[in-house]
This record gives C-alpha cells, structure tokens and sequence, in this order.
C-alpha cells in the first residue's frame, strides 16, 4: 500500500484538530503551549507533503516548513519565560487565574 498526500492530509487534520481542541479546552497553560505546538506540527506536515507531491524540482515547502520550526522554538521558548515570570507571582498554572492580570 503506497501512502500518498490523503494520508499526510487526513494525519496534518488530525493533528491539527487535536491540537485546536487542546487549545479551546485546556485551563493549563503548559497543555495550551503543546497544543500550540500541535497546531505548528500540523502544518509542517502538510507543507512538505504539497511541496513533495506537487514540485519534486522545488524545495519551498521544506523552507517553509523550516520558517514555522524556527517560529515555533522561539514561541516555546519566550512561553516558557513568560509563565515562570507569572509562576513567581501567582503560584499556578490555570489559565483562569491570570484573567485577573489584564489590569
């Protein structure tokens, strides 16, 4: 059996819907940074599968899918930095909790 782009397709929604459930669900903010992550999975996966299965010569969606990468570190990482800064204030990880910090 050949797996071909409906495969990739149907594994990118997958993950995809996962991770935006995750997101509307979650009340921790570390299981919302994975479902965000989730989100950015999903979308490399369908980026190289396009770029393999339309354009053999070309490697845009590799780039691309290189950019989110890139994107999706630096958005782990100033996350992670954020919530330790709100950790020390406010000793939880409920995203209810930091509704009272909008002022």
């Amino acid at each position: 059996m050949l797996v071909g782009l409906t495969h990739y397709l149907i594994l990118g929604a997958i993950l995809f819907s996962i991770g935006l459930v995750g997101l509307i669900i979650s009340r921790n903010i570390i299981r919302v940074l994975m479902s965000i992550e989730l989100l950015l999975n999903a979308v490399n996966i369908n980026l190289v599968a396009f770029a393999n299965f339309t354009d053999l010569a070309s490697v845009k969606g590799q780039i691309f899918a290189l950019f989110v990468m890139a994107i999706a570190a630096a958005e782990a990482a100033i996350g992670l930095a954020i919530l330790i800064s709100l950790y020390r204030n406010k000793p939880t990880v409920d995203v209810e909790e930091y509704k009272l910090l909008k002022g």
